[in-house]
């Protein structure tokens, strides 16, 4: 390798890669290597939809699973589309498009309930 890896968990050096994923044996984690280095965090591009679309700032998704809401007595059903969204990447659990829902306002939701419209 030209580039020195380490783990991003616990920092270790003993890693290696399966063919897939990036693997640490100190701590057991796992990771992909499309993600972004951390020195590129604040990149907002490498967020996709359900389909492998890459998704921007401003684009219409359209939602593909019923998604329960906490706190609503309604769902969001499949086929609502959601305009003008925007991206966050590292968001709470995973949660990277934030965006105003009709008939529910505004909330962050997973890039992988969504498909690009």
């Amino acid at each position: 390798m030209s580039t020195e890896k380490h783990c991003p968990a616990c920092r270790s050096q003993d890693i290696y890669f399966d063919g897939t994923l990036w693997n640490c044996p100190a701590c057991f984690h796992e990771w992909n290597t499309q993600k972004p280095d951390s020195e590129n965090q604040n990149d907002k591009t490498g967020i996709i939809d359900a389909h492998g679309n890459e998704l921007q700032d401003g684009d219409t998704v359209t939602v593909i699973k019923d998604l329960k809401v906490k706190g609503a007595s309604a769902s969001i059903k499949v086929g609502t589309k959601i305009k003008n969204i925007s991206l966050h990447p590292g968001g709470a659990d995973g949660h990277n498009i934030q965006c105003k829902v009709p008939g529910f306002g505004s909330m962050h939701i997973k890039s992988e309930f969504v498909k690009k419209a």
